[in-house]
């Protein structure tokens, strides 16, 4: 099992209540809450930063080369078309 950290969190008492109050419709403890909002908010985090990182590695001329060389078909697919 895996060893389970305490913090005493303080809450402003508005947001304390509106997140028990969805805790208890999701059927979880106020703690399983807290705990996946703050994994959430890390995952939310790390993926952003990832993007950044590899956004900062592309090479928009070489997409736009890639690009270029695909053959220009209509749609086929529906639901698949951006105007």
């Amino acid at each position: 099992m895996t060893h389970m950290a305490h913090y005493a969190l303080q809450v402003p008492e508005p947001l304390f209540a509106h997140a028990c109050k969805v805790a208890e419709e999701e059927k979880i403890s106020a703690n399983e809450f807290f705990v996946a909002a703050i994994a959430e908010k890390i995952s939310s985090l790390e993926t952003r930063a990832y993007f950044r990182e590899r956004g900062a590695r592309g090479d928009i001329l070489g997409f736009d080369a890639w690009l270029s060389a695909s053959p220009d078909i209509p749609v086929t697919v529906e639901g698949d078309r951006r105007d």
